[in-house]
């Protein structure tokens, strides 16, 4: 018998043994080392299998030659990055986006699209934004977001000037100025990709010890510049120091100078859940576009990126897909016309449980506490003699460092790293090495602020 047929007819017993390992998995996540140090006995060149065995010798391959490998990302000790846990309902949510399958493009047939707007809305709502002026897609990231701001805001700039960018190419536009002062990384790469630019950033100034954008500077550069197609990248929580923009300033300029305002929020959005730090995104339902990730602290599984814009007309016409095979009467929003990919994964499943499950306050209260442990640390940090701290948090990232030099620092940090309790990721701040802690997952809790300390401790005892 064909071997897809016959796993068909076990499926009950494949489902069953994939949560049995998924909830060993997660359930080890307490006590499983952080990251793998060694996976050379993997082979990424192994021979290609002739004949399959079927989905449960697979997955007793899997345990054997993959799972013991992984990092424990999912735990509630890797503060690398920014990475989000995954809450058991966004869990269930994306296992059965995988099971229906849906290529969420469109409304033609399926609930998909329609449930997409409808947890499109439920995020406007989570980040205090009005339903009523930004619409959107879900993406695989921040990366893509971003690039779909750019690609926007660059078709909306030349529209103010009689040029459609779209139909006849960038070189139609004169000039298109980028001004921004700590653009994330996903942002550099992305004015590489739309051909913008690397080095076409227009560097405005930081406020003096922060990453924040300075607001004279910025509206100096503005007022001095000729070009009649301007995009202004505002941040709503830097990846070091987390600070934030004053967005309404922002939004003032690029109002006065007919600029296109986009916010990176990838997961300072958020603050908008913790009443302490709300005021932090004043500002930011002013923005023309606006990045956000899901798989930070909304905590759902990878990937899921968002992107917001009040131009849903001018995204659409970037990013429309002809063929006479996608043509359709079915009401509702076409999602291949609002972003890169033509076949999309049903991302918002997974939201969309976790908003079920768990509502406003559950995500309101991962905020909180990821907030109060990053203060938790700094405050431990700030008061050891052998440990300086770099910037007091803001939100929910510590950067930290040795006493040493920054070589001294570098062998510290794989030191921390190497007892399989913590995993931190290194920093460049104020022209020092350091070491960041980004708490986002919702696992994490007072016993593991106590393990975090003590393999900190025993490294530099």
């Amino acid at each position: 018998m064909n071997q897809k047929f016959e796993d068909l007819n076990q499926i009950g017993d494949i489902f069953a043994k994939v949560g049995d390992i998924a909830q060993h998995y997660l359930n080890a996540g307490d006590d499983a080392p952080v990251i793998c140090h060694d996976t050379g006995a993997f082979d990424p060149f192994a021979t290609l299998p002739a004949h399959g065995a079927g989905a449960l010798a697979a997955l007793d391959a899997l345990k054997q030659e993959i799972l013991p490998f992984l990092a424990t990302s999912s735990g509630p000790r890797y503060l690398g990055f920014v990475t989000g846990g995954a809450t058991p309902a966004a869990v269930a949510g994306d296992w059965i986006a995988s099971a229906i399958d849906q290529n969420a493009t469109g409304p033609e047939g399926s609930v998909a699209s329609a449930v997409e707007q409808q947890v499109l809305n439920w995020i406007c709502d989570l980040g205090g934004l009005p339903r009523n002026r930004f619409d959107g897609a879900l993406t695989t990231g921040a990366t893509a977001s971003n690039l779909l701001a750019v690609v926007t805001a660059r078709q909306w700039c030349g529209e103010q000037v009689g040029i459609d960018v779209d139909a006849d190419g960038a070189m139609a536009l004169p000039s298109f100025e980028v001004f921004s002062a700590t653009p994330h990384a996903s942002m550099v790469k992305d004015l590489s990709v739309s051909g913008v630019g690397r080095n076409n950033i227009i560097k405005v100034a930081t406020e003096p010890g922060t990453e924040a954008m300075h607001v004279q500077d910025l509206a100096d550069k503005l007022a001095n510049s000729t070009s009649k197609a301007k995009m202004v990248i505002a941040s709503a929580g830097t990846v070091n120091a987390t600070d934030f923009d004053d967005l309404v300033a922002i939004a003032d300029m690029c109002a006065a100078y007919g600029a296109w305002m986009h916010v990176d929020a990838a997961f300072g959005l958020f603050a908008a859940l913790d009443d302490r730090r709300a005021h932090l995104v004043t500002g930011i339902e002013r923005a023309d576009s606006i990045t956000s990730d899901g798989h930070k602290w909304l905590n759902v599984p990878y990937d899921c990126g968002i992107f917001l814009t009040r131009q849903i007309s001018v995204l659409e016409k970037c990013f429309r897909a002809f063929a006479p095979y996608l043509a359709s009467d079915a009401r509702g929003n076409n999602y291949i016309n609002r972003g890169v990919e033509n076949s999309r994964r049903f991302r918002a499943l997974p939201i969309w449980m976790a908003v079920k499950a768990y509502g406003r306050e559950g995500f309101a209260d991962i905020v909180r506490r990821n907030c109060d442990q990053a203060r938790n640390l700094a405050h431990w940090v700030a008061d050891h003699s052998e440990l300086i701290l770099l910037r007091d948090p803001l939100l929910n990232v510590v950067m930290f460092c040795g006493r040493g030099n920054d070589d001294a620092n570098r062998q510290l940090l794989s030191r921390i790293n190497a007892t399989g309790k913590v995993f931190l990721t290194p920093t460049i701040y104020d022209g020092r090495f350091g070491f960041r802690a980004a708490f986002s997952n919702w696992r994490t809790r007072d016993h593991d602020m106590t393990i975090i300390k003590n393999a900190i401790q025993g490294v530099l005892s």
